[in-house]
């Protein structure tokens, strides 16, 4: 049988979806769900389709019986009260394939930029002394042990609301007798002996608003998942597990407690995997990447003239690629519209030639991330010509939905006739999720690229279903723990931290960092835009790629100028996160989705990129999971509002200075620094270092 998944958490008046996983579309007719138990006052019911929208109406519990061919099981969904909805941004807007919206508020709070700012476990989510605390309650658990009552304890840290209470839930898939738990004080603690081969524990913090929920994944045993082990230690004092500047701190690593003589392993499996976390990606769209230039060997494909600069960005410091979608599709050059989620487009080069380019990033230690286009497929798929009008020249308003198709229940319509779709783009179509055959499809799909590449880049991941998000997430985790799902949703939701997803586009640094480099916003902002991730409620092990351009915004260089490139590169290769480039953009490139002028390469900002990029490699205090402070520091010479300082990795660590300006800057530090730049190795005023682009010095 196949579970719904693990317990949903909600707000009253929120949709939950309620979805059956694996699904056999030949059979939907024995899917279906029976709410069995809910709150007094409850007065909600729910639907008798295969999949269906439940909408809590008061506090409390609710348990579902889920009817599937191979039998019943059991979900519970826990509703707090209206009152208690997190305040977190719900505004999604994405754009691949087209010009983006303009609508996005992606607008910083203001702070204090002269504030020092705290500690935050794990992320570099910067705190501020000003900041009264996140506006949710941000929960990390811990596991240890105690021996002497031959329990497993699970402990709740809670930042931003000293009086939140920890509710915890153990899945409905795990059997666990209630006798042998008990909670109190923020902890859970079950008796070891009568854990089975696996239990699942889910925890929510709740104030005046409730947290991203969190889980801990305990199986019996000592042979983890996941590729990482640490050996438990003594109870912490706080919410880390780990020692401060742990390579394995806020991942998916594994632990491994014993207790009564039994082995047990936990981990967290809403954490990114670590290789992740300090992995330089590299985007690559497809069809311009090799610029109009002869191969430099045999190549005589798309994806062989991109396998010929693998060498190249090697070279750079580039340990992920990111191609766009490589799937057959409309002839669009972007690639999202697809036609087949089956086929590796022809004129790409086909399967065998995307094979051995994936082949050969593997052998140069490069890793490999497929764009996942799930939302919708091209209107110019076979089974949308089917179920719309026939013939393959059909275009908007020229056909009408065909309801005798087999396809016409997999599309989402509108009530002119006409598919559903996003921003008014034409050539798409937006599936209907309530179809089982379209899960079931999908997640075929899925399972076909996921064997041949290291990770997902997740597109419209604000337009798929969260449930199928987390179906997708637990099939994949399961194969491979460390496979890499990466969303694009703009802005980020914290809640799809809660086992969607590992890493999230930070477009909120991302636009901050074209308001800077255009004058609009003082340089300082951008410690506020990193801010932004714990006051809207991220918990502590989320992580986020950092980025100046992608194939959705017009070049930095050419929006911004060259000086301010040069510190918008610094930022993406030292502020906490995973540094993204835009294939083009080391190069000083100037068309947004042109072929790349590899002949015109600016040769001095391709080298400013290789030198960050290797001083970010080599410098612990720059790693993803090191803290960031603020500075004191004054403009001595040069333009105030260009400029910014933050420390990375505590007092050990290094001090960062950007110059966004168009004339070299005097900064005056407090307290002195040391006197080598290490992104140049030139000597500098440890007191007042003179600043052209970037400066990273020791503490």
């Amino acid at each position: 049988m196949h579970h719904p998944g693990p317990p949903r958490f909600a707000a009253v008046g929120d949709e939950v979806e309620l979805a059956p996983r694996e699904p056999d579309p030949d059979r939907t007719a024995a899917y279906g769900w029976t709410l069995v138990s809910a709150p007094t006052d409850a007065t909600a019911t729910v639907g008798d389709d295969a999949v269906v929208t439940f909408e809590p109406d008061a506090a409390g519990l609710y348990r579902f019986r889920h009817d599937t061919p191979e039998g019943s099981e059991t979900l519970t969904v826990r509703a707090f009260g209206a009152d208690r909805q997190p305040g977190e941004t719900e505004t999604r807007q994405q754009y691949s394939g087209t010009e983006p919206p303009t609508t996005t508020d992606h607008t910083v709070p203001e702070t204090d930029a002269t504030a020092a700012a705290t500690d935050d476990p794990g992320s570099g989510l910067a705190r501020l002394d000003d900041e009264t605390g996140p506006e949710r309650p941000r929960l990390d658990l811990t596991t240890h042990t105690d021996e002497a009552a031959g329990e497993l304890v699970v402990a709740a840290s809670v930042d931003g609301a000293a009086d939140a209470t920890v509710e915890f839930l153990v899945d409905d898939r795990d059997d666990l007798p209630a006798a042998a738990t008990t909670t109190a004080d923020g902890q859970f603690r079950v008796d070891a002996a009568a854990v089975g081969d696996r239990l699942r524990i889910h925890a929510v913090a709740v104030a005046d608003s409730y947290s991203v929920p969190a889980q801990v994944d305990v199986r019996r045993g000592d042979e983890p998942d996941t590729g990482s082990t640490t050996d438990a230690g003594d109870p912490p004092d706080t919410g880390n597990t780990t020692d401060a500047g742990d390579p394995t701190e806020g991942t998916n690593a594994a632990t491994v407690h014993t207790v009564a003589g039994e082995s047990f392993t936990v981990t967290n499996p809403y954490a990114p995997p670590a290789w992740a976390l300090d992995a330089v990606v590299y985007e690559v769209y497809v069809r311009t990447f090799a610029g109009e230039q002869a191969s430099d060997g045999d190549a005589d494909t798309v994806f062989d003239r991109i396998r010929d600069r693998l060498d190249y960005l090697v070279d750079l410091g580039v340990d992920v690629l990111w191609l766009t979608p490589v799937l057959e599709n409309d002839h669009a050059p972007h690639g999202y519209n697809i036609t087949d989620f089956f086929e590796i487009a022809a004129d790409l080069g086909g399967r065998e030639a995307y094979e051995r380019l994936i082949d050969a990033a593997h052998d140069r230690g490069l890793r490999v991330v497929f764009d996942l286009v799930l939302n919708h497929s091209a209107r110019a798929h076979p089974f949308f010509m089917d179920a719309y009008g026939e013939g393959d020249d059909v275009g908007v308003g020229e056909g009408s939905p065909n309801r005798d198709s087999d396809y016409y229940e997999w599309y989402d319509w509108r009530d002119d006739g006409e598919p559903e779709t996003y921003f008014e783009w034409e050539h798409i179509a937006n599936f209907d999720f309530d179809s089982l055959a379209v899960r079931r499809h999908l997640l075929d799909a899925v399972d076909e690229w996921a064997a041949l590449v290291d990770g997902f880049r997740c597109d419209m991941a604000w337009a798929v279903p969260n449930a199928f998000w987390q179906e997708i997430h637990d099939r994949l985790k399961t194969h491979d723990a460390d496979f890499w799902l990466l969303d694009e949703t703009i802005p980020y939701i914290p809640a799809f931290q809660a086992g969607l997803f590992d890493t999230h586009f930070d477009s909120t640094t991302a636009f901050q960092l074209r308001e800077v480099g255009a004058g609009d916003a003082a340089a300082d902002s951008l410690l506020d835009a990193v801010a932004e991730r714990r006051r809207i409620g991220f918990p502590s092990y989320a992580s986020f790629m950092l980025y100046a351009e992608n194939h959705d915004e017009s070049r930095y260089v050419q929006k911004c100028g060259r000086e301010a490139a040069l510190a918008a590169a610094g930022a993406v290769a030292t502020l906490p996160g995973t540094p993204m480039l835009y294939a083009g953009q080391e190069i000083g490139q100037l068309g947004r989705r042109d072929a790349l002028a590899w002949d015109e390469a600016d040769e001095g900002l391709l080298d400013h990129y290789r030198r960050l990029l290797s001083v970010r490699g080599e410098t612990d205090a720059l790693a993803a999971r090191e803290r960031l402070d603020r500075v004191e520091y004054t403009v001595e010479d040069g333009d105030p509002g260009r400029v910014t300082a933050y420390a990375r990795g505590g007092e050990d660590g290094v001090v960062v200075v950007l110059n966004f300006g168009d004339e070299p800057a005097t900064v005056e530090l407090t307290p002195a620094v040391g006197d080598v730049n290490l992104v140049d190795g030139e000597s500098v005023d440890p007191a007042a270092p003179t600043v052209e682009s970037v400066l990273v010095v020791s503490r």
